[in-house]
């Protein structure tokens, strides 16, 4: 999991009827285990969906509770943002409370005189729409209250998406506003959520217009993940479609489609092990998957195609049904596969790998696919999979420490030798925290190299792991560590 939208602090809202639930506070520790992130929903305070607007005094006695209640949890530290208010074109009581506008630079202002570190999440519209947005950020702009994180919701067609986020980008550029990070926070129609097929579609779009973040929307029972789990523990069809694409490693790739509201995909290259995933759905019939770039793979590669049908939210899937699997030759570093009796519903899973075999379990997991805090994925030639985590400079405080969270799966319970892949350009040996599994820390020494940016040191440490996944912090700064020196980025960790 990357990260999540959860109620504020004292929450009110009672989603279906349900009683007050998902406190971002009381959540934090359990979404940290598995490095996720939260967005605080503050609106949420109150009760009613649709939110009843009580007074200016109210609500800013509340926005003062909620930051303080946030200011003094001392331990948490995935806060990654305040969203002031949740579908503001939909919810807001203008009559009530006046213009949005002038409310979101008053809310901001509020949250900003007690927070300056936390960023700010907005305007979270129901949908796209550039003459409002244009409004609000011009606006915003004027009064120095531009958010942080830009954010709406795709509620009604994955087709809207690349549209609305070049929309965005014009607009934001026509303003004069340095480009910001964008959170898609809510997509997928209720009829759309909990159909594999359509949401491989979502998430296919999602990740080709390079969105920082995107949620599925919380309107089932607690203890369901959103719609992903059954009766407390078991996984629904949709569930197998975000294994599937959290089990991803090394590098997302490119995919095109040739239609626009068909079958579409999304895609990652391990270059360690020479695996490739692909994950497509939302057509029926037999329709072709095409890759290319397989050189690496050799000549002979086996081919394993699985499905996951839309069985709803309350039929539990035990496994993925098993398709096909076959050995097939690569020419040119060319493959094309054929899916046959496609359900457009379903999502599909195809898995190419060299029929050799590769590695039992992995062993690389690159930093820019792990869960950073207060630090910055950036790119480079010369580090594995071309990405790296850097400016993880912070420490100090539960809103600015920065470290990376690495979520591993590991075959068997054992001490393994972590191989840590960095740059240290302050020429002088840099320190950082290791804990794992919320056990002690200890310090990992960086001696300095050539240059930021520029890999292929490595240094070497000792870590004892239970079998399964397991959750391995590098820090600068963080609840129990007194703080590491110097300034180091990190590439990657290999275990053997």
């Amino acid at each position: 999991m990357n990260s999540l939208t959860q109620p504020a602090p004292g929450v009110g809202q009672r989603p279906n009827g349900q009683p007050p639930g998902g406190d971002s506070l009381l959540v934090a520790p359990q979404a940290t285990r598995v490095g996720a992130g939260q967005f605080i929903r503050m609106p949420d305070i109150y009760p009613d969906f649709p939110y009843r607007w009580v007074s200016w005094d109210d609500w800013l006695a509340k926005v003062n509770t909620m930051v303080n209640a946030r200011l003094s949890a001392s331990t948490v530290t995935n806060v990654i943002g305040w969203e002031l208010w949740n579908e503001p074109d939909y919810t807001w009581n203008t009559s009530a409370a006046g213009n949005f506008n002038d409310g979101w630079v008053r809310t901001h202002r509020a949250v900003r005189a007690l927070d300056a570190q936390t960023p700010i999440v907005g305007p979270s519209t129901a949908v796209y729409d550039r003459s409002w947005m244009q409004s609000f950020l011009t606006r915003a702009r004027d009064t120095g209250t531009l958010p942080d994180i830009i954010c709406w919701h795709e509620l009604t067609n994955p087709t809207r998406i690349a549209t609305d986020i070049a929309d965005y980008r014009n607009l934001e550029s026509s303003l004069g506003i340095s480009p910001r990070r964008i959170s898609i926070n809510e997509y997928a129609a209720p009829a759309e959520v909990d159909v594999p097929g359509r949401i491989a579609s979502y998430v296919a779009k999602l990740e080709r217009a390079g969105v920082e973040s995107a949620h599925r929307a919380f309107w089932y029972e607690y203890g369901t993940m959103n719609g992903l789990v059954v009766n407390n523990n078991q996984p629904t069809g949709t569930w197998w479609l975000y294994k599937w694409y959290g089990d991803m490693a090394g590098s997302m790739v490119t995919t095109a489609t040739t239609t626009t509201t068909g079958l579409d995909g999304f895609a990652a290259y391990d270059g360690t092990r020479k695996i490739v995933n692909v994950v497509f759905g939302n057509e029926a019939g037999t329709n072709t998957v095409n890759l290319t770039g397989l050189g690496a793979l050799g000549s002979s590669v086996r081919v394993t195609l699985l499905s996951s049908p839309s069985s709803g939210r309350f039929t539990a899937v035990t496994a993925p049904a098993a398709v096909s699997s076959t050995t097939r030759t690569v020419s040119n570093g060319q493959l094309s596969v054929s899916v046959p009796n496609m359900v457009a519903t379903s999502a599909y899973q195809l898995v190419v790998e060299p029929a050799s075999g590769v590695p039992s379990y992995q062993q690389r997991y690159e930093a820019e696919n792990a869960a950073p805090f207060r630090a910055e994925r950036l790119t480079a030639a010369g580090a594995s999979g071309g990405g790296y985590v850097g400016r993880i400079d912070n420490s100090g405080t539960p809103r600015t420490d920065s470290y990376v969270d690495f979520v591993v799966n590991v075959p068997a319970a054992r001490a393994y030798t972590m191989t840590i892949g960095y740059a240290n350009g302050t020429g002088a040996t840099a320190t950082q925290g290791l804990a794992y599994n919320g056990g002690a820390w200890s310090t990992v020494s960086y001696p300095p190299t050539a240059g930021w940016g520029q890999f292929g040191a490595t240094v070497s440490t000792s870590v004892t792991l239970r079998a399964g996944y397991n959750v391995i912090r590098l820090a600068k700064g963080s609840p129990f560590f007194a703080g590491g020196t110097g300034y180091a980025e990190l590439d990657y960790i290999q275990l053997t």
